[in-house]
C-alpha cells in the first residue's frame, strides 16, 4: 500500500464517495488502527543493493520511530517455493493472506494462469490467454531484449536500436526506465522476465511458462 493510498484511505471516514476508488471504506463507528506495507524483495536482490532483509527492516522500523514515536511494529517475512516467478510484491501479498475489498477487480476469480506467448511474427503477447494492449514502443522494446536473451543490454544500446529512425525524440537513459517500468506492469505477474542489472542495463531472462514464438524464417534482428 503506497503512501497515496494510506492517505486517501484515512479520507474514507470524512468522504464515502471514495470508496468508489476500490479502496476499503471506513465504515461508521469504525477507526484506522494502522496500514499494512508490502515490500516485494527477495535476498538476491536487497544484496545488489548493498543491504540485506533484517537491516532493510530495521531502517523502516526506526524511521516509522521517528515520524511516530507511539506507532508499533510487526515485521513478518513472506516464503515461497523457489522458482515461483510472478512479481515479489504480489507474491509477498498472496503469502501473507492479504485479500482486497468485495467489489474490487482484486477480489474476483484469480485468471488461470497459462504463461506468457510471445509472437514476434504477429507482433502479439498473449499473457494467460489474454491479448496484452502493448504499445508499438512497448512491444519493440520487449522484442528488443527477448532476442538478447540471458544477454545485459545497456540502456544506450536501447535508444540507439528503438529511436534511430530520426523521427521521434531521443529520450535519455531515465526515459528508458520509465519505459521497462510501463513495460513490466503490462506483463503483470510476468513482469521480472525483464531483469534490472545493477550498474549495467536490462536483460531478459526466460521462464518455464514463457513461450517465444519467432514466426517463419531467421529473424534479422536475432543476436
Amino acid at each position: 500500500m503506497s503512501l497515496a493510498t494510506v492517505s486517501d484511505l484515512t479520507s474514507t471516514t470524512s468522504n464515502p464517495a471514495a470508496a468508489r476508488t476500490g479502496l476499503r471504506a471506513v465504515p461508521d463507528g469504525s477507526e484506522v488502527r494502522g496500514f499494512a506495507l508490502y515490500v516485494g524483495i527477495d535476498e538476491a536482490k536487497a544484496r545488489a543493493a548493498g543491504v540485506d532483509l533484517p537491516a532493510l527492516v530495521a531502517a523502516l522500523r526506526t524511521l516509522t520511530a521517528d515520524l511516530a514515536p507511539d506507532a508499533e511494529t510487526y515485521a513478518a517475512v513472506a516464503l515461497a517455493p523457489e522458482g515461483l516467478g510472478g512479481r515479489d510484491v504480489d507474491v509477498v501479498r498472496r503469502a501473507l493472506a492479504d485479500r482486497a475489498p468485495a467489489g474490487t477487480p482484486a477480489a474476483t476469480a484469480p485468471r488461470r494462469r497459462t504463461g506468457l506467448t510471445l509472437d514476434l511474427g504477429r507482433k502479439k503477447l498473449r499473457i494467460d490467454g489474454e491479448t496484452a494492449g502493448l504499445t508499438y514502443r512497448e512491444f519493440e522494446l520487449l522484442q528488443f531484449l527477448v532476442l538478447r536473451e540471458g544477454r545485459t543490454v545497456t540502456r544506450t544500446e536501447i535508444i540507439d536500436a528503438l529511436w534511430s529512425d530520426g523521427e521521434h525524440e531521443v529520450p535519455n537513459e531515465r526515459t528508458i526506465d520509465v519505459h521497462v517500468r510501463r513495460l513490466r506492469a503490462k506483463l503483470g505477474e510476468y513482469g521480472e522476465v525483464v531483469r534490472t542489472v545493477r550498474g549495467g542495463g536490462y536483460r531478459f531472462d526466460r521462464h518455464a511458462d514463457v513461450v517465444i514464438r519467432y514466426g517463419e524464417g531467421p529473424s534479422p534482428d536475432r543476436v
